[in-house]
């Protein structure tokens, strides 16, 4: 398994950088607007968050599901040697644009680095490798050369790779391709989706109880409020933290060992009726 040591949050070497750098809107996954570069009220004069134990019940289910894959203390310990938009006001504008910039770059590099670890030796790995290289220098830049990036271009180049990799790990499988599909409260109870290809899928709230994900690819899948009880994602591709906070699972839920099993998910539930046949594995 690839070291992904750095592209995990680490809270206590930020700055409470998600907490005031988005913006975001009244919703169901936030109670109140709140406006890009505004701290959230919620935001302690610690950097920490004031209701992180309770952030669902209090209706920010949306703060909850966000990962900055590692922004936050690349861009307070790194671009910013550990300077403080508090108490440093002038730092606060250019802060909060190298976050907005930072925290996409990461998360490509996150998925490169998966990527890395489903590929084999040959031309493809070097690629990759080569991308994951070529973004992290990016990420690595100043303030001032942050601004100049242009992290949609940049995107483009990669996800072809991604793609690529996905498509090696996933031969053989016979998997539907559903890129995109739109599968808001699907019942997909028990479905194959073995090797299926599910990059940017919306699934909210879709009935997955006991469907068999093995091998499928779910980049950037919407599964808030997905229901996963039972299902197999043992092996599933690409397949983050985030996407199983927003989802609903339980202990029958199969899961890839580098992954936890999110607080919130139940831990009994019948399995009833008897799940469907899988396919063998191949």
């Amino acid at each position: 398994m690839a070291d992904t040591t750095g592209l995990r949050a680490d809270c206590a070497r930020c700055v409470g950088l998600c907490c005031v750098a988005p913006a975001f809107a009244a919703s169901a996954d936030f109670a109140r607007d709140k406006p890009a570069g505004r701290a959230c009220h919620h935001l302690r004069a610690d950097s920490r968050c004031g209701i992180h134990d309770e952030l669902r019940e209090r209706g920010y289910p949306g703060c909850v599901v966000f990962d900055c894959f590692g922004a936050g203390q690349r861009v307070s310990q790194v671009t910013f040697a550990g300077r403080d938009w508090r108490t440093d006001p002038a730092t606060a504008a250019g802060m909060f644009a190298a976050f907005t910039v930072t925290r996409p770059l990461h998360e490509l590099l996150w998925y490169l680095t998966e990527a890395l670890t489903l590929t084999p030796a040959g031309p493809l790995h070097d690629e990759l490798r080569a991308a994951r290289d070529a973004t992290d220098t990016l990420a690595g830049g100043t303030g001032q050369e942050l601004a100049t990036v242009d992290v949609d271009a940049h995107r483009d180049l990669v996800n072809p790779l991604l793609a690529a990799a996905s498509e090696a790990a996933r031969a053989g499988t016979g998997g539907a391709d559903r890129r995109g599909a739109l599968l808001l409260g699907a019942d997909l109870r028990g479905a194959d989706l073995v090797g299926a290809n599910l990059r940017g899928a919306r699934l909210l709230g879709a009935d997955l109880r006991r469907a068999d994900l093995r091998r499928a690819d779910v980049t950037g899948a919407d599964l808030r409020g997905t229901d996963l009880r039972g299902a197999d994602l043992s092996d599933t591709l690409f397949l983050h933290q985030s996407q199983l906070e927003a989802a609903r699972g339980d202990r029958h839920t199969a899961l890839p060992t580098r992954l936890r099993r999110p607080a919130h998910w139940t831990t009994v539930v019948p399995l009833t009726p008897a799940r469907r046949p899988r396919r063998p594995r191949r």
